[in-house]
């Protein structure tokens, strides 16, 4: 199976898609699977595709929250950040290798 495969697939799933969406989520189900294989069957790529928007909506929930608490704390002194303050930074780059992890198929940084 090749990408323009799951592409058409995708488009026949979803034909009001947008091409960088299709895109988008050929690379997504790629990486989500050991063996792209199994995206020919179309109830598993239907399983899949579900699996990887939760993941997807997950990742993208946490990092507008994360981004909400970046910005408050860019408007902070970082002469005088707090430990929560570190943890708060730590805990964005947690995110962003999350939402990394899903576009490239690395494992997640453990923080």
């Amino acid at each position: 199976m090749q990408c323009h495969d799951i592409a058409r697939k995708i488009e026949h799933l979803e034909p009001h898609a947008l091409p960088r969406d299709v895109a988008r989520l050929c690379l997504l189900l790629t990486n989500l699977v050991d063996d792209i294989r199994k995206l020919e069957d179309d109830s598993f790529l239907c399983g899949a595709w579900q699996e990887m928007g939760l993941r997807l909506q997950a990742a993208t929930d946490q990092h507008a929250a994360m981004t909400e608490e970046l910005e408050a704390l860019a408007r902070s002194d970082p002469q005088s950040f707090t430990a929560e303050q570190v943890w708060t930074l730590l805990r964005a780059i947690k995110v962003q290798s999350q939402v990394l992890q899903l576009y490239v198929g690395l494992p997640a940084m453990d923080v």
